[in-house]
């Protein structure tokens, strides 16, 4: 009786071996399918974190070309307006000296009797005044004499308004000094008097006679 019990107590025993190795297997195949599980999920979340870095990559690249170009345009307008308007200080001062050739030109009455020598004086005046508008001219400097045109903001300074002219309100009557333009910029502004009170075919502009 004691060996058969002792026969039948060993497959109780190796019963018992095969569970507890059955457990390391289970725990095992859970840890994979878990690390599968979690694998697609750090890689979805890398992707995104990648797209984003790129996204802001580019953003900062298209506004650095933007940038790049609104530099390189502003030197070249630089640059033009340089060679455009390099010489306005130097014409504005010889305006002057067109301003007195002209008063000198303009004292001499027109009926006088002028000897040879005065007139050959004259005639070498208006020669120097003539090679002065041309070479004002070919550095893109025009004259403004106004006369009978609107009265332009932009282009003239009233110093006095005229009444009763028979003009329409805001017509320049009188030019006291010429304008010049270089280019497309105004050197100088014609000094004018403008018409008051006459005809008022038009709405008058304002007119501003303060200096």
């Amino acid at each position: 009786m004691t060996e058969h019990s002792e026969k039948n107590d060993k497959p109780t025993e190796n019963a018992d071996v095969t569970s507890d190795n059955d457990a390391p297997t289970t725990e095992a195949s859970e840890a994979a399918e878990t690390a599968e599980t979690a694998a697609p999920a750090n890689d979805v979340d890398a992707l995104a974190t990648a797209q984003a870095e790129i996204s802001d990559l580019k953003d900062k690249l298209l506004r650095a070309v933007a940038e790049t170009e609104n530099i390189r345009r502003r030197s070249e307008r630089e640059k033009t307006d340089a060679a455009n308007y390099a010489i306005t200080a130097f014409a504005r001062d010889l305006l002057g000296v067109g301003d007195n050739l002209r008063r000198a030109l303009d004292s001499i009455p027109e009926e006088a009797d002028l000897g040879e020598n005065a007139k050959n004086l004259v005639e070498g005046i208006e020669m120097t005044e003539r090679e002065l508008l041309n070479m004002l001219e070919r550095h893109k400097i025009k004259k403004i004499d106004p006369k009978g045109e609107k009265f332009s903001h932009d282009l003239h300074q009233a110093l006095f308004e005229v009444p009763d002219t028979g003009e329409e309100d805001g017509t320049i009557v009188q030019v006291m000094q010429v304008g010049y333009v270089i280019k497309d910029r105004l050197l100088r502004p014609a000094m004018v008097g403008v018409a008051k009170g006459g005809n008022k075919k038009e709405p008058m502009e304002h007119v501003d006679t303060k200096v």
